[in-house]
């Protein structure tokens, strides 16, 4: 008798919630009452990631839905099929898959560059055509007898080549990463600099690979989806 008193009264809470529903909307049934949520569920499924995200916002019954961890999962993994690289966090366990997807989409329209950006990737090298010719000859990738040549960036500032590479040569290299403001708070400038050579200016691609050029030579991160951990910072730059 206690289970069906229970029962009885939480389908009485839920007709007088869906009544209420009914009432903000006009008059007019409430899909989800109508459908049920695992029916709102499939539907959304159709939707394009933008499209679910606003029906967050329709009300609480739509949000229960739309927010879904099985809706968002294989958004994500549409998401980041064919990037470059993967964000570190989009690995926070305790997050919810709409928010990875939310933050995953905002890391990877971020041009500001990090430390951990710099040193999570091996970096291609290549010199560009305004590069005197004494450089580019030694630059395989210009010459097609190899590959591109590699760089890396270590957590202590030190910034280093593969051992047999003809144009590093074995000296010292330090990095540094240059940011400024305006007034309003909005990076004025930004870039890389190597020693004393002339500074990098940092963009992002559509696969959210990152490049840092000059007029003089370009610097390319290599794709490592598969890297064990991710990379780059584990919480929001802005």
């Amino acid at each position: 008798e206690e289970e069906e008193a229970e029962e009885w009264e939480r389908r009485k809470r839920g007709r007088r919630k869906r009544r209420k529903r009914r009432r903000r909307r006009g008059g007019e049934e409430d899909p989800v009452d109508v459908l049920g949520e695992e029916v709102m569920g499939r539907v959304m499924e159709l939707l394009d990631a933008r499209s679910v995200a606003r029906c967050t916002a329709v009300s609480r019954a739509w949000r229960g839905v739309a927010a879904d961890d099985r809706l968002w999962a294989p958004k994500c993994a549409e998401l980041m099929a064919g990037k470059a690289h993967i964000p570190r966090l989009t690995m926070i366990p305790t997050a919810s898959k709409l928010s990875t997807y939310s933050m995953a989409i905002a890391d990877g329209k971020r041009t500001r560059i990090t430390k951990e950006d710099l040193c999570d990737h091996d970096w291609e090298f290549r010199f560009t055509i305004a590069a005197p010719e004494y450089w580019r000859n030694l630059d395989p990738s210009w010459k097609h007898t190899g590959p591109p040549m590699r760089r890396y960036f270590h957590p202590d500032g030190y910034h280093s080549a593969d051992p047999h590479d003809a144009v590093w040569g074995g000296h010292e290299c330090t990095y540094t990463i240059i940011t400024s403001f305006a007034g309003n708070g909005c990076i004025r400038d930004h870039y890389v600099r190597i020693n004393r050579w002339p500074p990098m200016k940092v963009s992002r691609k559509e696969d959210w690979s990152w490049e840092l050029s000059n007029h003089l030579y370009r610097y390319n991160s290599i794709p490592d989806t598969d890297k064990k951990g991710c990379t780059g910072p584990l919480f929001p730059v802005w």
